[in-house]
This record gives C-alpha cells, sequence and structure tokens, in this order.
C-alpha cells in the first residue's frame, strides 16, 4: 500500500481504490486553507497514479464536515477583498477537481455536513450517506451565500430545491437528501462501508478509459445544442470502437470472457 501523510487528511492507496478522509475530528472536519491545498494535491495524485481507478471521499469520526473552521473564519474576517479572492477561488478550484477528475469518485458521508462540506461531496460522482447524517446549507445565517458549491449540490438537486435550502438554511435529514437526490443512497451507517464497496466493484468492472469518457460526456453534452452534440458523441464512439480498451471490451463479450481490466 503506498501512503502519504497530510496535516489534515489521510490518503492512502489499496487495490486500485484512492481512500482520502478528512481528518479533523474534533472540530467535525472543518475545512481551513490547510486543508483545502492538502485535498487539492491528494486529488492530483490520485489522478497521476494509474494503479488508482476510483477515489473514495469520507470524514474521520462522526461527522463528514462541518463547513469552514472558526478560527479560519476568524482570519478571513479580516482578510481584504483580493486576500479573500484568493482563498475562494481555492475553494473552487478544488470542488472543480474533485467534479472534473477523470476518474470515478465516491463519497462516503459518514455523518453531518454543513456548508461547504455538501459541496465536497456534490463535486463526486456517487454520494452514499449513513441514515444517521444531518446536512444544512447555513451560509444565509452567517450572512454569506453557498457560492463556490453551488454549481455542484444546484446540479444535484435542482433549483426548486436549492431555491428552498439556500434561502432558508434549514437543517434536514438524510431520508430528506435522498428524496431531493442530494445524495444517490441512504443505508444504515453499520452497512455504509459494504455498500461502498458494492459500487466500488461494480465501478472495477467497468473500462477506465470508458468511464473517463463518460465523465467527458457528462460535463459536456448538457450545455451543448442537439447539433452539436450530435458529431461529439458520434465522434466519441466512433474513437472508442477503435481503441484498444473497447477492442478488448468488445472482445471479451463476445468471446464471454472477462475484459482484461478486471482480471489485472
Amino acid at each position: 500500500m503506498a501512503e502519504k501523510h497530510y496535516q489534515t487528511i489521510l490518503f492512502s492507496r489499496k487495490e486500485k481504490v484512492g481512500r482520502i478522509s478528512l481528518n479533523r475530528p474534533e472540530v467535525h472536519n472543518a475545512f481551513n486553507a490547510t486543508m483545502i491545498r492538502e485535498l487539492a494535491g491528494a486529488f492530483d495524485e490520485s489522478q497521476k497514479d494509474e494503479s488508482v481507478r476510483v477515489v473514495v471521499l469520507t470524514g474521520a469520526g462522526e461527522s463528514f464536515c462541518a463547513g469552514a473552521d472558526l478560527n479560519w473564519m476568524r482570519e478571513i474576517i479580516h482578510y481584504s477583498f483580493e486576500q479573500n479572492l484568493k482563498e475562494s477561488m481555492e475553494v473552487a478550484e478544488l470542488m472543480h477537481k474533485i467534479y472534473t477528475l477523470p476518474k470515478p469518485t465516491i463519497a462516503r458521508v459518514n455523518g453531518t455536513t454543513i456548508g461547504g462540506g455538501n459541496g465536497l461531496f456534490s463535486a463526486c460522482d456517487i454520494a452514499i450517506a449513513s441514515e444517521r447524517a444531518k446536512f444544512g446549507l447555513s451560509e444565509v445565517k452567517i450572512g454569506l451565500v453557498p457560492a463556490a458549491i453551488s454549481p455542484y449540490v444546484i446540479r444535484r438537486i435542482g433549483e426548486s430545491a436549492a431555491h428552498e435550502l439556500f434561502l432558508t438554511g434549514e437543517r434536514f435529514d438524510a431520508r430528506r437528501a435522498l428524496e431531493i437526490r442530494l445524495v444517490n443512497k441512504v443505508v444504515p451507517r453499520e452497512e455504509l462501508d459494504e455498500k461502498v464497496n458494492d459500487v466500488i466493484r461494480l465501478l472495477l468492472s467497468s473500462g477506465p478509459e470508458a468511464m473517463a469518457s463518460c465523465k467527458e460526456l457528462l460535463h459536456k453534452v448538457p450545455a451543448m445544442t442537439v447539433a452539436e452534440a450530435k458529431a461529439y458523441t458520434a465522434e466519441m464512439i466512433a474513437r472508442l470502437r477503435v481503441s484498444q480498451e473497447g477492442q478488448e471490451g468488445m472482445a471479451a463479450f463476445l468471446e464471454k470472457r472477462k475484459p482484461k481490466w478486471v482480471k489485472d
């Protein structure tokens, strides 16, 4: 197992899975500038490491992420606009890095998630939550807004739910989170790891290049016109059919055997 140590997160790589854990349980994994930078570094490492095919993001202890750290907020309240913009851009860049990672990402939402923590898991492909998890987009209660995380949360829950939850700052439970599609699945706390592992197995049975192309498709097609998508999607499938992975996958299907990426 390859492992790298950080101040605010845990990061390990084993059996084709990179596992990133927010590791400040004493403050419910609230993030600060150090954690933002370390998360960005861990996702960069996950992208570069060809042995990593799936990334799991979770929190240590009982909480997933309590949002911004209070001590960090005590610092930034004295920042200039330029300093605030720099810090905010780092958060925005992290969210975009997670969202555009060309490998599937799973958020293991093990507990309470407030404010920006919702952005961290919303930027992931699949969010699996404990039934004990609580949620809140409560930035308006302190005169702020869920700005950098909004592109990812709105994509998950749509404008109607976003209007309600962004404006009221209401706290809600895992059942409500599932109803509005903020998370994909909700399971009992003791079954969380089993469900995450089930999804990992499904992902590892899929072609790595095909999944990267799927993510590209999902990011680009919604912003295209039908005419633009016609040429783009035709070119993509043609390219994949003649690729080494596509050839292997189709051959394995026709020969009734497992493709090489499953056996590797």
